[in-house]
């Protein structure tokens, strides 16, 4: 049965932090909350996890996960990002923004786009999320929490507790984030293009 940690949205509780940390260094898929919709996530190098997740969403081989990182420093550890790339990412992070990036050699190549060799990388604006990444010290790989044949993520995570009881490790209730997902920007073009509008306003990366 999957553990449930009730989670203060603006001061979330240091031990339930450390432990949910725990649990994702164990190899657990957690349920957690974002700045635009509750997502699943695991630690980068568990492919048993990766797996366990492309099951619950029903996912292909050619599905773009997401890094979701701390800071702008964290992700020119995983993205190849130029000075022009850098400064625009400064200026909306953090954020409801997904961003297509070349990926460095250390993002494993199960996670990469298996054409492009891209991967998304973000740092949402959620408090609960930046707490965990905080105590974690490395990105989780993620994806929205949208479940077959649903046509919207969940919101509710007593829901999320029932249908996905045996399919994850931990739900973290952080209250409602919403469900509209990450404006996604392909950086791989010149210039950026917005493949995807969503929570993130897209105004922002006009020229």
């Amino acid at each position: 049965m999957a553990q449930f940690f009730t989670l203060h949205p603006q001061n979330p509780q240091p031990r339930l932090i450390r432990r949910s940390v725990e649990i994702l260094l164990e190899g657990g898929v957690i349920v957690y909350p974002t700045d635009s919709s509750y997502a699943l996530g695991c630690r980068i190098g568990e492919k048993s996890a990766l797996e366990r997740i492309r099951a619950i969403r029903g996912l292909d081989a050619g599905h773009n996960f997401t890094l979701v990182c701390r800071d702008l420093s964290e992700i020119t550890t995983y993205a190849r990002i130029d000075n022009q790339a850098f400064r625009l990412l400064k200026g909306l992070t953090p954020g409801a923004y997904t961003f297509i990036h070349q990926a460095t050699r250390q993002v494993p190549r199960r996670l990469l786009h298996p054409r492009r060799k891209t991967i998304g990388i973000r740092v949402p604006d959620n408090v609960i999320c930046r707490a965990l990444l905080a105590e974690l010290d490395q990105p989780i790989l993620s994806t929205t929490l949208l479940l077959p044949p649903d046509d919207v993520p969940l919101t509710d995570p007593q829901e999320m507790r029932e249908r996905l009881d045996r399919e994850v490790a931990l739900v973290i209730d952080g209250g409602f984030c919403g469900w509209e997902p990450t404006t996604v920007v392909d950086m791989m073009q010149e210039p950026p293009v917005v493949i995807r509008r969503g929570k993130g306003d897209a105004s922002l990366l006009a020229p």
